[in-house]
């Protein structure tokens, strides 16, 4: 029998185009916050919490206790507000084990400091494939979908699944694949991973990026994802999936914030280690480079 003590609230950064979700049992009280936004203005470098802070004022005000800060994985769009919650409300982060490939990938793109390990410290808790755990009284189930990263987690609670960047509403697609360590046909694999719930499961994203016709809007159902995903439907084959996330990436320029992102995520929401009082956001030169030729004599 499903729950009927869950509820769920969500807040669309229209910024960055995150949702943000909260997942709470209300018979106990026990709340979820899935994938939250730090503010950061990459002209300037500044960094607020106004996001975060409308979740904790919605936590605060229905009097529920925040137990798990969950990432679907190491966002390169947003910085994540992990640790402001969990230093305001207490909780504890958690995200794929996986994270640990993605530590060391990028640590070879960035000079971290010494005493970064790729071990998954940085995070309360690791999930492994299929880990159950739970919400106060709700059972939540741990999914791994790679394919947009090596780690990406979506989270099953009841009879809805939060999933990430893996897949966007119906008549926006799915998520790209040309990160590092990203792979289309994995993508796709895990795509019908999730399309072989139940039809009626809800399926809540993390991003919505609407064509001019319609409102933000981020839940669909399995039914709508199998029947109307214009990258995914029902008879879509690997290969002709692979062939069109291809040639699309191939034309996608790279996320705004993916340098602070990937810096502030991989450490579970921290900020590089201080150098002399101040944290700094280091820029790779053509880490990223997709399109033209590298400069020379310079």
């Amino acid at each position: 029998m499903l729950a009927r003590h869950m509820q769920i609230e969500s807040f669309h950064d229209r910024g960055t185009g995150t949702v943000t979700h909260v997942v709470a049992d209300t018979r106990t009280g026990q709340a979820a916050v899935i994938d939250p936004v730090l503010d950061f203005e990459p002209h300037s470098g500044s960094l607020t919490c106004a996001s975060a802070d409308r979740v904790i004022d919605l936590l605060r005000a229905r009097g529920w206790q925040l137990q798990w800060v969950l990432e679907t994985h190491a966002h390169a769009d947003h910085l994540s507000a992990a640790q402001h919650l969990r230093h305001v409300l207490g909780g504890k982060v958690a995200i794929g084990a996986r994270i640990r490939q993605v530590q060391e990938m990028f640590r070879s793109v960035f000079r971290f400091e010494r005493g970064f390990l790729p071990d998954g410290s940085q995070f309360d808790h690791l999930f492994e494939d299929g880990e159950r755990f739970r919400i106060g009284e709700l059972e939540v189930r741990a999914l791994w979908v790679p394919g947009h990263t090596p780690a990406d987690m979506a989270y099953l609670v009841e009879d809805a699944v939060f999933v990430g960047d893996t897949l966007f509403m119906p008549d926006v697609g799915t998520a790209r694949a040309d990160f590092p360590g990203g792979d289309a046909a994995t993508l796709y694999r895990s795509i019908q991973r999730l399309l072989t719930l139940p039809d009626d499961t809800r399926v809540h994203v993390c991003h919505d990026y609407p064509p001019p016709a319609r409102a933000a809007a981020w839940v669909s159902t399995v039914r709508e994802q199998r029947s109307g995903n214009i990258h995914v439907r029902d008879g879509t084959t690997q290969e002709e999936f692979v062939r069109m996330r291809t040639a699309r990436d191939a034309s996608l320029s790279m996320p705004t914030l993916i340098l602070p992102a990937v810096q502030v995520n991989v450490r579970g929401g921290r900020l590089p280690a201080a150098e002399g009082g101040r944290s700094y956001i280091q820029v790779p030169v053509n880490a990223f480079l997709k399109h033209g030729a590298v400069p020379q004599g310079i």
